[in-house]
């Protein structure tokens, strides 16, 4: 069991605000809602880029009607997903509370499934084939994880387990307790975000795999994000209230259904 460390081996204190400059209670600019704009415009960006390189279907000037079905699938899936998957119960005594986005919550599984479920919509109407849309908008999705989990870190929030390295932080101010634990949000923000993006990018532009073998990046995408992000949950503090799967994480657990889904996608025969 950790004791309390002596002051000379004192830890940093998060003490960070989650809004950038002034606010009046919870009104004002939060960083969670400057890292999800910067994940769709740095998404859009590089769609743009696709298109411009001629390694996209999707023309330049529809860009903006995709990504509004992007942005939507996003917010409902990952709003939806968290109470759901994380908060099934308080869902079932209080549905209402999906609506009160300002206490926060929001499900990456379950933004995936509200992705998937606006890019068939989107695929549709526009006739453009799925795999083609999803190879796309998997290859920019670890900007937007990168934004996320960095924002996740200035809330204090899904902090990680109790540790004595240098680099650790104390969460009291969020509830974290008085010893101090893995900033694992900055850890996920490199495997998830930063670590995903090189190797998705790689494929795009090092490969003709998104011409050639429509799906397959998809299912690289989601094979490579389930492996980190149990990487990444062997140093997050398990979500407080909530049991584990044969003693796993939530998180870890939910991602085999993405590994699964990924080795269909991969292994698909190719027309």
């Amino acid at each position: 069991m950790l004791t309390p460390f002596p002051l000379f081996l004192a830890h940093r204190v998060h003490d960070f605000s989650p809004f950038l400059g002034p606010h009046w209670g919870n009104i004002g600019i939060r960083y969670y809602g400057l890292a999800y704009l910067l994940g769709f415009l740095v998404s859009a960006w590089l769609l743009k880029l696709y298109a411009r390189a001629e390694r996209s279907e999707i023309p330049a000037s529809k860009i903006s009607d995709l990504m509004v079905f992007v942005v939507l699938g996003v917010f409902l899936g990952g709003r939806l997903g968290y109470f759901l998957l994380y908060q099934a119960p308080n869902f079932r005594a209080d549905p209402f509370a999906v609506l009160r986005v300002w206490e926060g919550g929001m499900a990456s599984h379950g933004g995936m499934l509200g992705v998937a479920v606006a890019l068939w919509w989107y695929s549709r109407s526009e006739k453009i084939p799925l795999l083609h849309l999803s190879d796309l908008i998997v290859s920019t999705a670890p900007a937007g994880l990168f934004f996320g989990r960095v924002a996740n870190f200035i809330n204090g929030e899904l902090w990680g387990k109790h540790s004595q390295v240098s680099w650790a932080f104390i969460f009291e101010n969020t509830h974290g307790g008085p010893l101090p634990r893995h900033p694992s949000q900055l850890y996920e923000a490199a495997l998830e975000g930063l670590i995903l993006f090189a190797f998705m990018q790689w494929r795009v532009w090092g490969t003709d795999v998104v011409r050639q073998k429509p799906g397959r990046l998809t299912g690289e995408f989601f094979i490579a994000y389930a492996a980190l992000r149990a990487v990444g949950e062997i140093f997050r503090e398990p979500d407080a209230g909530l049991s584990l799967f044969f003693g796993l994480s939530r998180g870890t657990f939910y991602s085999i259904f993405l590994v699964i889904a990924g080795l269909l996608l991969v292994l698909r025969k190719q027309r």
